[in-house]
């Protein structure tokens, strides 16, 4: 019996520093220099969703579009939910759920609008005929001086996109959901071991960790299961449009494992939580930090 090499962590993807760049928000993949790894041509499905219906919002890009990718190869139908601007990343998303053998639904929209996070849990069970999984993955975040300088609209932006939708897709999705349903959210490091650059981000992710444990609490009854994963510092679209290019060079140096992450390294954190194997686990916080503690 052969067995697979072992893979040094500290190597797996690129330990070089990241040039500088930066986009306007929310970015996209392919203006990304080195391209993310999204696990297009390394993550194997083993059927553990099989027939299992998800929505994901930022399914697009980043740690979105690697879960949306994990998903349909583990057999879930998936449905993705993105900015009107970000519709480029959202085809070449679907392109590869398709090459799973499942058919996309895609859905372009403002998570500010409560009416349009209504739509999309709406759609969704529509053309899925019901709602399994819900992950709550979309995210907003830029760069800030000081407290001071937080421009009241873009707080706003912030706290509406990174709460008031997680909040709204849930209200929303849950009576739709039976036993065995699972809701995932992403927060974030930064909800622990804050920044001062990101200090509303920050705030909008500790508290999204509240309302991961209290929603647990509150649906463990019906047989709904509800954990967050807390990424470290991941290579997506979010960081080049964060506004802090002198920051690229060293992100994720700051690891244990000296190196950023890919969003490819979370997919199998979504899909345990998702599956079956986590049954036994609701109010968990995974986090996916390379070493760093929360």
């Amino acid at each position: 019996m052969t067995s697979e090499p072992l893979t040094d962590p500290t190597t797996k993807h690129t330990t070089d520093p990241f040039p500088r760049q930066e986009q306007t928000p929310p970015g996209l993949t392919d203006r990304m220099a080195p391209q993310p790894d999204h696990g297009e041509y390394s993550y194997r499905g083993n059927g553990r969703l099989e027939g299992r219906r998800a929505l994901i919002t930022g399914g697009d890009s980043g740690i979105g579009r690697a879960v949306a990718i994990a998903y349909a190869r583990e057999g879930a139908k998936v449905a993705i939910a993105y900015l009107p601007s970000e519709q480029v990343d959202a085809e070449e998303t679907a392109s590869w759920i398709t090459d799973a053998g499942s058919d996309p639904l895609l859905l372009p929209g403002d998570l500010r609008s409560e009416q349009h996070c209504k739509e999309l849990v709406e759609y969704t069970e529509q053309a899925f005929g019901g709602i399994d999984l819900l992950v709550l993955n979309a995210a907003h975040q830029r760069n800030r001086g000081g407290i001071d300088e937080i421009p009241t609209a873009d707080f706003e932006a912030v706290v509406q996109v990174n709460l008031f939708a997680p909040v709204f897709l849930a209200r929303a999705a849950v009576p739709l959901m039976d036993a065995g349903s699972s809701i995932i959210t992403t927060t974030s490091i930064q909800g622990f071991d804050p920044s001062t650059e990101l200090v509303d981000y920050a705030m909008t992710k500790a508290a999204l960790v509240a309302f991961t444990k209290a929603l647990a609490e509150e649906l463990g009854p019906r047989g709904i299961r509800v954990n967050a994963v807390a990424p470290g510092p991941i290579w997506t679209p979010l960081i080049p449009s964060t506004g802090w290019p002198d920051h690229l060079p060293e992100f994720g140096r700051n690891t244990p494992l000296g190196r950023a992450g890919q969003p490819a390294e979370l997919a199998g954190a979504y899909v345990y939580l998702a599956s079956d194997d986590a049954s036994y686990v609701s109010g968990a916080v995974v986090p996916v930090t390379g070493g760093r503690g929360l």
